[in-house]
């Protein structure tokens, strides 16, 4: 009875990978279109010096859905979605180092741990660049000086409270580059790096730890994919609650152009006190909780159908 209710991980080896990377496309897409536009209003609140804008999540929505419209929301996100490449990238390393370490230890935990460590070393490697461009679009067009990166209207084109000019990832890009050169692409590495490794090291292995805890609990009959959408979540609400204070640096690190993160800690913490710590933590939650349920349904579901057609019959979900 026991071995029932274990939660069966497909490894690797089990996966016909052309399947697996073809579905995985439409997957990823699919989970960020759904929850950037809270990844905006984390950017905003992180970004923003005290409460000068907005109040919290739900305020920061309102007043960007009245003063934006639902365009406001998804500043940036064509060229965030370029990020899909980290995204298989992160996937093809967290499989292959999980396989890797196999070799050495059957410990779950561990295997999770180191995987999900190098895999966020490989995305965030991809992902950082475009980071940059894409928040320096979302910050654009607000009410005081958030960034270095100013964007002009375009000729014949006047601003109000209520009409608002949408950034271009070209004049960005350019802006970018002139003032800061290549080096400006990667601004905010190493906070990225002290951000997500940590959240990706954490998150795998008490994904691992909740849903074996959950499969203890739960009645023997109880769907597996079920009890992974729940671990999922509490996961992300750990690893989120955890890691939060270097998001907030990163983000102003690359947001306001610093270049030292120890400097821009102290000084978060001298004009702000802990609490500005803590910035953003509600709607990178939020963001986080749904995420985490499609990306738990979506990667399960995703590794099933994947399966290699002689393992088929052989699982038991």
């Amino acid at each position: 009875m026991q071995q029932k209710r274990n939660i069966q991980i497909i490894e690797w080896e089990d996966l016909d990978k052309r399947k697996f990377y073809s579905l995985g496309v439409f997957m990823t897409m699919t989970t960020r279109a759904a929850v950037y536009p809270f990844t905006l209003i984390r950017t905003r609140l992180q970004v923003q010096k005290g409460k000068s804008l907005y109040n919290g999540t739900f305020d920061a929505f309102c007043k960007i859905l009245k003063a934006e419209g639902a365009r406001g929301l998804y500043r940036g996100f064509m060229v965030n979605s370029f990020t899909l490449i980290s995204g298989q990238a992160y996937i093809t390393t967290y499989e292959l180092v999980r396989k890797y370490v196999s070799c050495y230890t059957s410990d779950n935990t561990v295997k999770s741990l180191v995987a999900g460590g190098a895999a966020s070393l490989v995305a965030q490697s991809i992902t950082v660049p475009i980071d940059v461009v894409s928040q320096q679009l979302m910050v654009q067009g607000q009410g005081c000086q958030l960034t270095r990166f100013k964007l002009k209207p375009k000729n014949g084109m006047t601003t109000s409270k209520h009409k608002v000019t949408f950034g271009q990832t070209r004049d960005i890009v350019v802006l970018i580059f002139h003032m800061d050169g290549f080096r400006g692409f990667y601004r905010g590495y190493v906070a990225s790096l002290l951000t997500y490794i940590p959240n990706s090291a954490v998150w795998w292995p008490f994904y691992h730890f909740y849903g074996e805890q959950l499969s203890k609990l739960a009645p023997a009959d109880c769907p597996h994919l079920l009890l992974q959408a729940v671990a999922g979540p509490m996961a992300a609400a750990t690893a989120s609650t955890l890691t939060n204070p270097m998001d907030v640096v990163r983000a102003r690190v690359q947001v306001e152009g610093r270049s030292s993160v120890i400097e821009t800690f102290k000084q978060l913490l001298a004009e702000e006190g802990a609490w500005g710590l803590t910035k953003g933590l509600s709607a990178r939650i939020i963001s986080s909780l749904p995420t985490s349920v499609m990306i738990v349904i979506g990667y399960e579901t995703l590794k099933r159908l994947s399966l290699r057609p002689e393992l088929v019959d052989s699982r038991h979900w």
